[in-house]
């Protein structure tokens, strides 16, 4: 059988599923995607339809099928906002969540909101994304909206 494979990047990460454990290893994000240049980020990556993404643990033999759903968080050494000008004109909320299982996580959380929308509630009411990124130094942590018990505004 002839295998039919599309060119993927690897990205280095660690993530938390509802069992509680943090698993370090590898995602595979698309090289092309359509709506911009270079490859696939791995928040368009978690927000895709799919309800599953392909990961290679550390250490592992082979590429486990993660569901989504049960999918706490992504971490990664990668900004949250790559192109520099979305940044820029991002607002920025700090912010202490509590997710499922017990884990704490406070960080600053970039949103793209019209004024009239700028709180921490509306950015997390506001998307139909099951994903938002929040920031902690080096750290961009991919959480699922899903699985916060509640957040805290820290400004």
């Amino acid at each position: 059988m002839t295998r039919f494979s599309l060119p993927r990047t690897t990205v280095t990460t660690s993530v938390r599923l509802t069992d509680g454990v943090l698993r370090p290893g590898l995602l595979f994000t698309s090289d092309r995607v359509a709506t911009h240049e270079g490859h696939e980020t791995v928040l368009e990556l978690l927000n895709r339809a799919d309800p599953f993404f392909p990961f290679r643990p550390e250490g592992g033999a082979g590429v486990l099928l993660l569901a989504k759903a049960h999918t706490v968080s992504v971490s990664v050494h990668e900004p949250a906002f790559p192109d520099p000008a979305r940044l820029e004109a991002a607002r920025v909320a700090e912010v202490e969540l509590t997710l499922a299982g017990g884990t704490t996580l406070s960080g600053r959380a970039s949103f793209e909101q019209p004024e009239f929308h700028s709180r921490l509630l509306d950015f997390l009411n506001g998307s139909r994304e099951p994903f938002f990124a929040v920031t902690q130094d080096s750290t961009t942590h991919f959480v699922n909206r899903a699985h916060v018990l509640y957040a805290r505004p820290r400004d």
